[in-house]
């Protein structure tokens, strides 16, 4: 074969191969991208990490916990507004996600969002009981300052904190706890016994 047709027969043969490849062939998947994300934050490289997550997103858009990485890896990075927007998309994505909802709630009292805290913090202590739950939704009733107060519902979710911190043995949280109530208790005028 002359040196033009053993060229020829290479150039066909890697267009035949690479040129007219498959997407799955010539691109990452959404998946391996996910992966790929979840490696650089247990890593702690999180800004490789937000950009591994953001490529799975654009492969697949409707991967909640696509969505709900990219948040944590923006809490990482101490970006808590764009940690809402990616926990809202998967709370948008999966309205039942009470780990999204929760998160979303915590980064709300970040961002000193109170009532929006409230409302995703409510959908979850309704659903379960949950120490860290009720302390962040006493904690975002005790800082709302528009509306009626509510000194109840603060001192009664920080309560329920307090003793379901007890419960699981989790000492330090419910002295943090009881301290936020404590002050609560005095700012709102309660007595031990209310």
């Amino acid at each position: 074969m002359s040196q033009n047709g053993t060229f020829l027969l290479a150039a066909t043969t890697w267009v035949l191969l690479f040129g007219f490849a498959p997407d799955t062939w010539s691109q990452e998947k959404a998946e391996d991208w996910f992966l790929k994300g979840n490696t650089l934050r247990l890593q702690g490289h999180f800004e490789e990490a937000v950009d591994a997550y953001k490529k799975s997103i654009e492969r697949n858009p409707n991967a909640t916990v696509a969505h709900f990485n990219l948040a944590l890896a923006y809490k990482n990075l101490n970006k808590p507004k764009k940690a809402a927007v990616a926990f809202e998309k998967a709370v948008e994505l999966e309205p039942g996600n009470l780990d999204a909802r929760y998160s979303l709630g915590n980064v709300y009292n970040h961002l000193e969002r109170w009532e929006d805290a409230i409302a995703q913090l409510n959908i979850v202590v309704r659903r379960q009981d949950d120490a860290e739950a009720h302390g962040n939704l006493g904690w975002a009733y005790y800082n709302f300052r528009k509306g009626p107060p509510f000194k109840y519902l603060v001192i009664i979710n920080l309560r329920k904190a307090v003793d379901l911190f007890e419960l699981k043995n989790q000492h330090e949280a419910a002295n943090s706890t009881r301290k936020v109530l404590d002050d609560a208790m005095i700012k709102f005028n309660f007595n031990k016994k209310n």
